[in-house]
């Protein structure tokens, strides 16, 4: 059996990788692994998503789980509430940004935390070798509906206070974001218009993944209708993009380090926790306010993760997902989106200006084919050569692949987790910084794959 989990659950195409069998069996091994009595299920938009559900639901009935079906939500809404009703588990059915045609399966903890890689590996252990719990016939579970919703409203109300009317427009793409996305931020106090807020799996208003090429009518739109801001969510709403008051789209990298900067400067200090491919903007801004940075691994799991083990006062990765955890561990779109808003009060600025102190450095990316069998290999080599390429390099890292940190920048060496590919990323503090950053390690990899290939 091929590995089913990646960086973030299981992911597949619907009805060919993901099937109501292979759905089932998950439900039987997370009923098994847990042993839990009250679990929460939930899915996206897609149009696959009711056929898993039922099928996962059937396998966590079959080991005498009770099962509370809250139908459409986003991902941090069904987090949120595994911690709020004190549930044993969560499954939430969601291929997240990724295009209609896929779906997938994560599993969250009583802690509102994604399943980690050992969690995930007894899973399919179980799977693997068909060591499922049945219950007996008199102790079968049962599922039924529930909503809940207004929890998760009520705890944003609560958690964020907003002093002046923000006139917003909010784009769930049709995704799990299309009804309580509005509902929030009117809540909380803004005057919200809303594109593309009607459900729909196959996402036909706009891709499902929010970034600057799939959000320019959105930008459009905001330009036109003179509001302070655009908000965009992913599927499942864990990510959010945002679109600045002159219908700018706002790099992900500065939003994420000028949040991040705030939250430090309010807090007096303390950790943020980010991934290895964010930029080196994230470093420059917190330390700037007192704070400090930890790297981990790409993957919101790991974000959490470092997030409880070093206390950390906010995560996130440079894609829109940021973790807020004095409410939950999970990424959240809209509860980012308000609470961007409340930092902007906080800062008199507008959205424009509040990114505007962060410095925006060159990235380059490129792929080198390899072997699927030797790119373990060839990070492992090309770690050892990066150091004798850059002696004078400042510090390294081998949390995710190999990432070296160099007098005017840094380099980023990863094996890909789903082709016969390594990554190369590369910043720099200038354009020609970064290439030269690039061009020694494109040799140097080029050289190691050419000597494993021997």
């Amino acid at each position: 059996m091929t590995k089913l989990f990646g960086s973030s659950g299981i992911r597949g195409l619907a009805n060919v990788d993901l099937t109501p069998t292979l759905a089932s069996k998950i439900g039987l091994a997370i009923g098994t692994l847990s042993k839990a009595r009250k679990v929460l299920v939930a899915r996206d938009t897609r149009v696959s998503g009711q056929m898993l559900e039922n099928a996962l639901i059937s396998g966590l009935v079959a080991t005498g789980a009770r099962v509370s079906c809250l139908g459409v939500v986003p991902t941090p809404t069904l987090a949120f509430l595994t911690k709020k009703l004190k549930a044993d588990v969560a499954v939430m059915i969601t291929a997240s940004h990724n295009p209609p045609q896929y779906n997938g399966i994560k599993i969250f903890n009583r802690d509102s935390v994604a399943y980690d890689e050992k969690k995930q590996d007894k899973i399919e252990e179980i799977i693997k070798h068909n060591r499922f719990r049945l219950a007996n016939w008199r102790n079968i579970g049962e599922s039924s509906p529930a909503n809940q919703d207004r929890l998760y409203s009520e705890t944003a109300q609560k958690t964020v206070k907003l002093r002046r009317k923000w006139k917003v427009l909010v784009d769930p793409g049709c995704g799990a974001t299309y009804s309580l996305a509005p509902i929030v931020l009117k809540a909380v106090g803004c005057e919200v218009t809303a594109i593309n807020a009607q459900p729909d799996g196959f996402f036909p208003a706009r891709s499902s993944e929010p970034n600057a090429e799939s959000l320019k009518p959105l930008a459009s739109v905001v330009r036109k209708l003179g509001v302070d801001g655009g908000f965009a969510f992913d599927g499942d709403g864990d990510r959010v993009a945002f679109i600045d008051e002159k219908g700018d789209f706002v790099d992900f990298d500065r939003a994420l380090a000028a949040y991040a900067a705030y939250v430090v400067k309010r807090r007096g200090g303390g950790v943020v926790a980010t991934n290895v491919e964010a930029s080196m903007c994230v470093e420059k801004m917190v330390e700037k306010q007192g704070g400090k940075v930890v790297r981990t691994r790409v993957g919101d799991v790991y974000v959490s993760e470092a997030i409880r083990k070093h206390d950390a006062i906010f995560g996130g990765e440079p894609c829109g997902a940021w973790i807020h955890p004095q409410v939950h561990y999970c990424p959240d779109g809209i509860l980012s989106s308000v609470l961007l808003l409340k930092a902007l009060e906080d800062e008199d600025k507008k959205l424009s200006e509040f990114t505007a102190e962060t410095p925006k450095y060159p990235t380059l990316r490129t792929n080198i084919p390899c072997k699927n069998e030797a790119k373990h290999r060839i990070v492992e080599k090309t770690g050892e050569e990066l150091k004798r390429t850059f002696p004078k390099f400042k510090e390294t890292s081998d949390v995710d692949g190999v990432r070296l940190t160099v007098r005017n920048g840094w380099v980023l060496v990863r094996e890909s987790g789903t082709e016969p590919l390594i990554r190369l990323t590369v910043e720099g503090e200038s354009l020609e910084a970064a290439k030269e950053i690039m061009n020694k390690t494109t040799e140097l990899v080029k050289k190691v794959v050419a000597e494993v290939r021997k």
